[in-house]
């Protein structure tokens, strides 16, 4: 078989297992007691009464009782038992989801992390797998939980966030639902035992529960919502009324919390383009093999983890010219914007490197390519 049959064969393929694939679902919250998980049990009493083989894959109600009294005549999933660290844990049951395969399945707490020993790590890659074998997913999220936000986030609310999803995860949604409350309504559930138990009541009033914080982060949710629909927008628009493709390349170097953000910042941009994006790492002499501290191999490394979390191609290009690099690159990948982060110079070094930067401004004005110092 010739190569174009090849490739022919397999973009035909790729389209029957695209239309083979269960619909995604995401229900989205600025926090914990919105009411995400009541919405999804209420989903599915209204399919179930329309003759949808729905079923409960996962779910956590967190003994909220108005919450609990909608699992009454749902089917539910047993879940599995596993025996860690000397401790009888519960996950969900993936194989019996795809044994039993219902057309619906809803599955709570979309950023879980799986007790070591699962099949995947995180609950999204369970859900991947899911939609794949052509099961429908009805799922929830909170904003806090998204990989590109993630530092943004953790400044707004000073809590470090563990558990995260990749940005394309949202990305593969069909639908996202935003669950929108007030901050005098979210604090009103809060007090009236609501959302936790009347114990931890106060503790989360003083600290998460704040109503400067909660604006914040709905306003962040909301933002993701018109995100995901402009993009599903720009999607269904025919192709020869759009403008040239974006496609973006994100410029990172050794200082490993510049390289952070400029590969979230990147993410979100991508994201909200719905485009592809590249991350590149030129590599001067001084910093290869043995020459690079050990530290900074082990935050490079773990940034081009996070980039390709992101789903970002990385390049990594040996060489000592960093603009010419930048610019054949960009050059030869169409990439309409470049991405840098903001120099941290001395004076010394302003006068050592302009040169460079001017190089790169000259190299890049004469293209139709966009340059974005990201702060």
């Amino acid at each position: 078989m010739m190569e174009d049959d090849k490739a022919s064969v397999k973009k035909f393929l790729d389209l029957v297992k695209k239309s083979r694939r269960g619909k995604f679902k995401v229900y989205i919250g600025m926090s914990a007691g919105v009411g995400k998980t009541y919405r999804m049990l209420q989903e599915a009493h209204a399919l179930l009464k329309n003759g949808i083989d729905i079923q409960i894959g996962y779910i956590e109600t967190h003994n909220r009782a108005e919450t609990h009294a909608l699992l009454d005549g749902i089917p539910v999933i047993k879940r599995r038992t596993i025996f860690y660290k000397g401790k009888e844990l519960e996950e969900m049951d993936v194989q019996a989801i795809l044994n039993l395969h219902p057309e619906v399945v809803i599955v709570d707490e979309l950023a879980h992390t799986n007790v070591d020993g699962s099949k995947n790590g995180k609950r999204w890659q369970d859900v991947a797998d899911i939609l794949d074998a052509g099961i429908s997913v009805i799922s929830a999220v909170n904003i806090q939980h998204l990989e590109s936000m993630n530092e943004e986030i953790e400044t707004i609310t000073g809590i470090p966030i563990t558990e995260r999803i990749p940005d394309k995860i949202l990305e593969a949604a069909d639908e996202i639902v935003n669950i929108d409350l007030t901050a005098d309504d979210l604090i009103d559930r809060l007090k009236a035992g609501k959302i936790y138990d009347p114990t931890k009541i106060q503790r989360a009033l003083d600290n998460f529960f704040q109503p400067e914080r909660i604006l914040q982060l709905r306003e962040l949710a909301l933002k993701e919502v018109a995100h995901h629909l402009e993009r599903k927008i720009s999607v269904e628009v025919p192709k020869q009324i759009k403008l040239r493709p974006e496609k973006f390349l994100a410029c990172i170097s050794t200082n490993h919390e510049t390289a952070k953000i400029i590969i979230r910042k990147t993410a979100r941009l991508a994201s909200y383009y719905r485009s592809p994006w590249i991350v590149l790492y030129v590599q001067r002499s001084h910093e290869g093999g043995d020459k690079i501290r050990l530290d900074l191999q082990r935050h490079l490394i773990n940034n081009f983890k996070l980039a390709t979390e992101l789903g970002a191609e990385v390049l990594k290009v040996k060489s000592e010219d960093v603009t010419e690099t930048i610019t054949r690159i960009a050059a030869e990948k169409e990439i309409t914007t470049i991405c840098i982060g903001k120099p941290h110079l001395n004076l010394f070094q302003v006068i050592m490197r302009t040169a460079i930067f001017n190089k790169l401004l000259k190299s890049i004005s004469k293209t139709e390519t966009d340059l974005v110092i990201l702060s």
